[in-house]
């Protein structure tokens, strides 16, 4: 069955099975990199994407539950000037190690920048929550969020 739907501001159609995730679709058929397979549970956060502007687990979205929505992945995001400055801080602060979960944190702290919530510490381990990192703590990943907000205040 063919599904169309936007991706990164591009319109694309792609043939899915039925039972097709959104997963498998972006980097199987369409290439994107940035969406990892991890737990395939909706646990992790390796493969959030943005659905229609929030955070979605593309594990546990069947392909065929997008057909006219927008999905933008870190790739669409790339020249965005909150992402660079994620992107600088989470270099910064040391909040990458092995980068296997970075795109779902800069994924999920984009969306939370982007949603005008303030940004207390509490907030956004809050809305990381939903996102797993498995080499570090997250007080580095708190603490790059956290700069890149107060810099893109400045």
């Amino acid at each position: 069955m063919k599904v169309s739907f936007i991706l990164n501001g591009e319109p694309v159609t792609v043939d899915v099975k039925p039972n097709e995730i959104l997963l498998d679709t972006l980097r199987l058929k369409l290439n994107i990199k940035s969406v990892k397979r991890g737990c395939e549970r909706a646990e992790c956060g390796a493969c959030t994407v943005l659905v229609d502007g929030r955070p979605t687990y593309s594990c546990n979205l069947l392909t065929v539950q997008v057909e006219g929505r927008e999905v933008t992945t870190l790739e669409g995001l790339r020249d965005d000037p909150i992402v660079k400055e994620l992107t600088s801080k989470f270099v910064e602060r040391g909040a990458v190690q092995c980068g296997f979960c970075t795109p779902g944190f800069i994924i999920t702290a984009y969306a939370l920048l982007k949603s005008g919530k303030e940004l207390t510490p509490e907030n956004v381990k809050k809305m990381l929550e939903g996102n797993i990192c498995r080499c570090t703590g997250y007080k580095k990943i708190i603490e790059a969020v956290t700069a890149a907000a107060e810099a893109l205040k400045k």
